[in-house]
């Protein structure tokens, strides 16, 4: 077996296709639920990452040169400097060979090399992935749930009833909307209402705050547009001081314009109380169907313990799909017996991950 590192500039278009189709098996086995992952999907993370943080990605080839597993490791750059996230997939004809556990090693290894001290990864809440994880030694740290809303079967009487009541309890502010991405003169608002993130959940987690700056938001964008997605930010804005106090964000699939993705959604702490956060979501609702009729599917992702979010997405028609689980494991002082940190089934789409995944973890 062969393992060597991809660079992002000289691809082999046979290297790829093969990763994509490996992802895409395990997939169908794994969380048949979930959107398949395509080509362009796979490139843009390994130039781009989510938002600037690029994924160092490996690939285990049998000897005809058919990819069989795909290691993938992010070193966040932004925040976090000691915190190194680690993913294995194994394509289900070959699993049980010891493929993943090597690919383990060789992420943890180049994670140390980075000087990274704790290892994260995540998995949908399967027996075999669990059962893995803590023969590795890793301690679960979430549980996060990914939901469904079916625009088609929207109760929109019902949507347009809270929309009024949530504009009662909020005459001070107005909802203003930004397509695309963020103006020059809003930017150091929308990172204000962005860091407000840091309120919300983390459960277990050993990491720090995440720390945006104007760099990172325009990496998160070039990404997204890299990603094929088109975005979407609905703001609510304080009539009086002009002040932006909560945001929430959709990505698009402009190549499979049925779906789409729910971003975070943040309310600024002196801003709460005015259901700020339900007169964004359903706000964000109404254009979408105006500007994009055909949506049809948007996911999300929550912490199983942020109720207050939960309780907005339920009530607007989100349904769970799916659990995930968050696993962290810090690395001894020294190298020696260091241990595997990822799935061996895990989800190519690396859903969901802490600091940055596409999740509704409202603050």
């Amino acid at each position: 077996m062969d393992i060597s590192w991809l660079d992002p500039e000289r691809l082999d278009r046979r290297d790829v296709d093969s990763a994509v189709a490996a992802l895409e098996a395990a997939r169908s086995i794994d969380s048949p639920h979930r959107l398949s992952q395509t080509v362009t999907e796979f490139v843009a993370g390994l130039r781009y990452g989510w938002d600037g943080d690029r994924s160092l990605t490996a690939l285990a080839k049998d000897d005809g040169g058919r990819v069989v597993a795909i290691l993938e490791v992010i070193l966040p750059k932004w925040d976090n400097p000691r915190l190194g996230l680690v993913w294995v997939t194994v394509d289900p004809a070959s699993r049980r060979q010891g493929i993943g556990r090597q690919l383990f090693e060789l992420g943890v290894a180049r994670c140390r090399a980075d000087e990274r001290t704790l290892i994260g990864t995540d998995c949908y809440d399967l027996p075999a992935s669990r059962a893995f994880l803590e023969a590795m030694g890793l301690a679960q740290a979430s549980v996060e749930l990914q939901r469904r809303q079916d625009l088609l079967a929207l109760d929109w009487d019902r949507l347009d009833r809270e929309f009024g009541e949530a504009e009662r309890n909020a005459t001070d502010y107005e909802l203003v909307l930004l397509p695309g991405v963020v103006p020059d003169e809003l930017v150091d608002d929308i990172l204000r209402m962005t860091e407000a993130i840091n309120d919300a959940p983390t459960d277990d987690w050993e990491i720090d705050d995440e720390v945006f700056s104007a760099e990172r938001l325009r990496a998160f964008e070039i990404s997204q547009a890299a990603h094929g997605r088109r975005l979407y930010r609905v703001v609510a804005r304080h009539r009086a001081t002009g002040e932006l106090a909560g945001h929430t964000v959709v990505g698009l699939e402009a190549e499979r314009p049925w779906f789409g993705w729910q971003y975070d959604t943040s309310v600024l702490r002196t801003h709460r109380g005015h259901r700020l956060g339900l007169l964004l979501k359903i706000g964000m609702l109404r254009w979408l169907r105006t500007v994009e009729p055909q949506l049809r599917t948007v996911d999300t992702w929550n912490a199983a313990s942020n109720d207050h979010m939960i309780a907005i997405n339920e009530m607007i028609g989100y349904r769970v799909v799916a659990t995930g689980l968050g696993w962290q494991r810090r690395l001894p002082e020294h190298p020696e017996g260091v241990g595997a940190v990822a799935t061996a089934t895990a989800s190519g789409a690396r859903q969901p991950q802490p600091a940055a995944a596409p999740h509704d973890r409202q603050s």
